[in-house]
């Protein structure tokens, strides 16, 4: 589970970027985090990524504190999280299978084991007949479903895609959303971030709205 304590992010003098902020996302959820640009969402993530501390309030994952981490168990805790990007950030020079297999082998996962899984992952994003191309070969929504397979590579807990439909085409971010809600059936914490209150809609998952940097609704949660 996921709690926000009271939380509150300044940067420098500024109006606070997230403010005396609470909410709770409870394991196998899938939630939308959505809002305007500036809103806050990005300082969210950032948070619970612990790239950024609280200025104040506390943040907890499976009970632990993030403010407690330490530059030894963070590394570990993070693990625990499969990040989806809006710009992919895949290699260039490396093919998809080696895009998954780079991510398990920076936690130092076997060969064999690298071998065994990455077919498996990209059998679940579809993508398995393109396992020998390069990203520049490739649409944008089969990148961006590389980079979802990357971010599933160590089995995490939770994803957090941020804008995951940001670059593609309406009928791809169809596809990409629907390969969301899949992943969520595979006991995964699902959080997406995004502007696209049309494609929110249409899902019809728990929302939360964030504007100016508080929760100014939130419907609930998910079935």
């Amino acid at each position: 589970m996921i709690e926000f304590r009271n939380v509150t992010k300044l940067y420098g003098q500024s109006a606070p970027a997230l403010e005396n902020v609470n909410l709770k996302i409870e394991s196998g959820e899938f939630v939308f985090i959505i809002g305007e640009s500036g809103a806050g969402k990005t300082t969210l993530t950032k948070l619970l990524l612990r790239e950024e501390k609280t200025s104040s309030g506390d943040i907890y994952v499976d009970g632990k504190r993030l403010r407690r981490l330490n530059f030894f168990t963070l590394p570990y805790y993070r693990r625990k999280i499969g990040f989806v990007f809006q710009d992919f950030r895949l290699f260039e020079k490396m093919t998809v299978y080696e895009n998954v297999a780079f991510a398990m082998r920076a936690v130092g996962q076997s060969r064999r084991a690298i071998a065994k899984k990455v077919p498996l992952i990209l059998r679940v994003v579809e993508l398995e007949d393109k396992r020998d191309r390069f990203p520049s070969a490739l649409s944008g929504g089969e990148q961006q479903r590389v980079a979802l397979a990357r971010a599933l590579a160590n089995n995490p807990k939770y994803i957090i895609a941020d804008e995951p439909t940001g670059n593609i085409d309406p009928q791809r971010s169809l596809e990409i959303m629907e390969m969301l809600l899949k992943i969520r059936e595979m006991n995964k914490t699902v959080i997406v971030v995004t502007h696209e209150k049309a494609l929110v809609e249409r899902f019809g998952q728990r929302v939360i709205t964030i504007s100016k940097g508080h929760v100014v609704s939130d419907t609930g949660k998910s079935s």
